[in-house]
Parts: C-alpha cells; sequence; structure tokens
C-alpha cells in the first residue's frame, strides 16, 4: 500500500509563494520571498546547547551514515541493513533524559540521511522503520517525550537521498555514463521533479504529524540541486509551519565547512559551522555542529573528546554568538555509549553550575581569545577563563560603565578590580575554580547587551 501511495503522491509538485516578515542572515541585497521568523530565531539563539542524533541500520556496521555506502559496505549490503536493524534496547525516555543531563534545550535527529531510510512511519516508502523487524515509529517515541521532559525537537532531513530511484544524485559517482548531464536535460528534470514532489510529501508529513521546531537540511552541495530549488523548498516548508526554523544549507549558498551563507540572496535562518566552531558573529545566528567522538554514526571505540574539550567547544560556541549542536551515535541495541553519557553528564554538571553564563547570553564584548571567551546577559558579562595567566589579566573597559560587583559564579568569591579610564586589571587567584573553565561575573550598573565589541586583546 506504501508503495502505490508513494507511485501516486509523489509526482505531485507544490509550489507555494509565501511571504512573512523578518530578517535573512548574510550579506548582500535581501530577498523578500525568503524571510525568518525573529521570534522563532530568538528562541533558538536563547537554548544554546542541543543534541545531534546520527542513528540508522548503518550502525549494524559501525560505518559512517550514508558516506559508506558503497565504499566500506556493499550498496547491496547496505540498502539490506534494515531488515537486521532490531534496536531492542531503545529508550525514548533515556535519550532525551541523556541530553537533559547533559544540559541541553533540543534535540536534532537525522530523520532521513543521505543514505534515504526514514526512521519514522512514512507513508511514501517502505524504506523505513516499520519495514524493520523493530517496527517501531522511532521519531513519535522520542517527539512524545521530548514534550514530557520539556526538550525542543528539530528533524534533520537530508536533500540528497542515494537510494530514491527518481533521485539523481549519487554516491560515490557512478563510472558508467548515466545520460543525466546537466539539470536542463528532459531526463534529469522529470527525475527531479517526482523527487521533489517525494521530499515535499514526506515533509510535509514530518511537520503535519511531528510538529519539529527545526527543519535541518543537508546534502545540498549535489550538482543537480539549484538556487531556485532551495528557494522553493524553503518557501514551501514556510507555508506549512510559519514559526518553524530551517538551516542555510537548504539552499546554495554555504561556504564549505566554514557554513556561513555568503548573501542575503539565499535561503536559511542560521549558518551552519561544521567539526569546526565558528567565528565570532553578533549579526546572523549560527550553530556549530561537532561529534563527541571522530564519526557522525557509531563506531566501537572511537576516540571521544575529553572533559576540558567538550566544555570549552561549548564555551568557545557561545562566546562568538552561536549555538552548539553535540553529535553523539547510538549503538545498533538503541542505547548511546555509557562513556558518551558520562562525559555529557560531566558537561550538566558544569553547567548546574555556570548555565547562567551560557543560556540566554550573547556573546561579547570581547572577542575570543585562545584563553578567554565572553558572554552577556542582562547587567552582566560573563568571563569565561580556560587558564590562568601569569600576570594580572588587563581588558578595556568603556568609560561610564561602573562595575558594581565582580565573584566567580562557582564559590562566589568576590575578586578585587582595579581600573583606569580605558581598561579594568584583575587579580586573579592563584588556583581558578574549575582547571578547565572558570567564570567570572562583571556585574554592571548598566545593561550589559549596550556596550560595544571590544577590539581583540593578546593575553
Amino acid at each position: 500500500m506504501k508503495t502505490e501511495l508513494k507511485n501516486l503522491l509523489s509526482v505531485l509538485i507544490l509550489v507555494v509563494f509565501y511571504n512573512v516578515q523578518g530578517q535573512l542572515t548574510g550579506g548582500g541585497e535581501a530577498n523578500p520571498d525568503l524571510t525568518t521568523n525573529k521570534e522563532s530565531l530568538q528562541v533558538f539563539q536563547d537554548l544554546r546547547f542541543g543534541m545531534f542524533i546520527h542513528w540508522g541500520p548503518v550502525s549494524l556496521r559501525g560505518t559512517e551514515i550514508g558516506w559508506s555506502r558503497g565504499v566500506q559496505v556493499p550498496k547491496e549490503d547496505y540498502d539490506g541493513l534494515y531488515k537486521e536493524f532490531d534496536p531492542v534496547l531503545f529508550n525514548a525516555k533515556e535519550w532525551v533524559k541523556t541530553a537533559k543531563d547533559a544540559g541541553m534545550k533540543y534535540i536534532v535527529l537525522t530523520t532521513k540521511h543521505h543514505d534515504g531510510f526514514s526512521l519514522w512511519d512514512s507513508n511514501f516508502t517502505d524504506y523505513d522503520m516499520m519495514s524493520t523487524p523493530y517496527k517501531t515509529d522511532i521519531v513519535k517515541e522520542l517527539v512524545e517525550e521530548c514534550k514530557k521532559q520539556g526538550i525542543v525537537f528539530g528533524a534533520y532531513y537530508s536533500i540528497a537521498d542515494w537510494h530514491h530511484p527518481d533521485n539523481p544524485m549519487v554516491y560515490p559517482p557512478e563510472k558508467t555514463d548515466t545520460g543525466l548531464k546537466d539539470i536542463n536535460d528532459a531526463k534529469t528534470k522529470a527525475k527531479m521533479d517526482r523527487y521533489i514532489g517525494y521530499m515535499k510529501n514526506q515533509l510535509k508529513e514530518l511537520i503535519d504529524n511531528y510538529d519539529p521546531a527545526i527543519i535541518w537540511f543537508d546534502g545540498e552541495w549535489e550538482w543537480v540541486w539549484t538556487h531556485e530549488m532551495g528557494m522553493d523548498l524553503y518557501k514551501y516548508v514556510r507555508s506549512l509551519k510559519n514559526d518553524i526554523l530551517i538551516n542555510n544549507r537548504v539552499d546554495k549558498g554555504r561556504k564549505g565547512m566554514e557554513g556561513i551563507t555568503t548573501s542575503n540572496r539565499y535561503a536559511g535562518d542560521y549558518e551552519t559551522p561544521e567539526q569546526q566552531v565558528g567565528a565570532f558573529n553578533d549579526k546572523n545566528a549560527w550553530e556549530t555542529c561537532m561529534t563527541i567522538a571522530n564519526q557522525w554514526a557509531w563506531k566501537p571505540n572511537d576516540p571521544m573528546k575529553s572533559r576540558k574539550e567538550c566544555i570549552q567547544t561549548l564555551l568557545r560556541t557561545v562566546g562568538g554568538d552561536g549555538n552548539l549542536l553535540f553529535n553523539v551515535g547510538p549503538m545498533p541495541d538503541g542505547r548511546i555509549e555509557q562513556r558518551q553519557i558520562d562525559r555529557l553528564k560531566e558537561m550538566g554538571d558544569w553547567l548546574k553550575v555556570n548555565g547562567s553564563a551560557v543560556f540566554g547570553t550573547r556573546g561579547g564584548p570581547y572577542l575570543p581569545t585562545e584563553y578567554m571567551v565572553s558572554t552577556r546577559n542582562k547587567n552582566r558579562i560573563y568571563l569565561h577563563l580556560f587558564e590562568k595567566t601569569e600576570s594580572p589579566l588587563t581588558l578595556p573597559f568603556p568609560k561610564g560603565v561602573k562595575i558594581e560587583k565582580s565573584y566567580f559564579l562557582k564559590n562566589e568569591d568576590q575578586i578585587q578590580i582595579d581600573r583606569d579610564k580605558t581598561s579594568i586589571t584583575i587579580n586573579l587567584p592563584e588556583i581558578m575554580p574549575d582547571e578547565d573553565a572558570s567564570v567570572l561575573v562583571l556585574e554592571l550598573n548598566r545593561s550589559a547587551l549596550d556596550i560595544d565589541v571590544q577590539p581583540r586583546i593578546n593575553y
């Protein structure tokens, strides 16, 4: 029945011209048809820390999701893994609790990666969770648990689909001539029209049935995906849910792994640096996505980041005015590795003490350095110190702003600060409150958000 529905409905091409008020990221002349819901973006930036989850039948092989198909794992083997996929120890409550214990405020799940497998009960394909021995709608269970525990849910959805017969995008590239040379070729266009219809049907299904706050697109780099297709897909998704957020990978404006959007003519509500902390940017919203280990999908004995790396990665991101989407890859049986749970709990324990310096803050007013980043909210500046300097810390400080109180968040020890007309000098204690990141609070006589970004310092 699903296959019949797929053949019938995937030919529908829904083109929606929809205009709302807002503002796009990136420089250049804005496209009035592509706009961002400002209220949703503000909520998103306040969350600051989320969990990325890459998971699917490929976890049975321990290789990378999508990218190992036809490379490390023969296509026939890879495409048949769903028949063995039976994650009997999957527990949505435990997944969400792991995120919550880490201090994370949202979850983004790979509902469909480049391999085309759907983790939900889809009416438009048989290549989904209901065709596995487990026969359970993973997305439904996770969404319900997110609502119970107060975690925002987002859905990753890949534009690239190397399994779908109507998608001309293939990986690895075919050695033989497929006859698909240009998007304007009649054969290519016909296949893409059908495939876009399939995508829109699945996206409508996800939004109608699971109500994600975010659609996290990926796979837009393929030659067959065009700027016009990206604009159309952005407008279509926004027509289904006006307050949804859509990342910049829906369109062709992303600049490689750096993730920035090159111009306002491209669609996307926020930028997406990958496996690197983005540069300081308090004008355009951005989110670094990064793995807790090396591989996105589960890999046995994959080297994992230390407590120091994890906490400082979060702070370097937030200090640059971005969000961190930190990835875990659950095992084939449905559990997240205990060592990853333990590391995330260490981050959560740090945030229980210092979370006010992260959540709801903006980056600045000091630009990130190797040893320090800063965040701010209301009348407070938070200095995140990664190690003690050998000499007193001197920072530029604007005239007319008074520091009424200064103390460490962890132990509330008062810190003496000296100042002159243009700077402040902080005499730090011999032993810092936290060996990986100590937060010093400066309470001001005015809003910290009104202070201009200060010149870069060397310290």
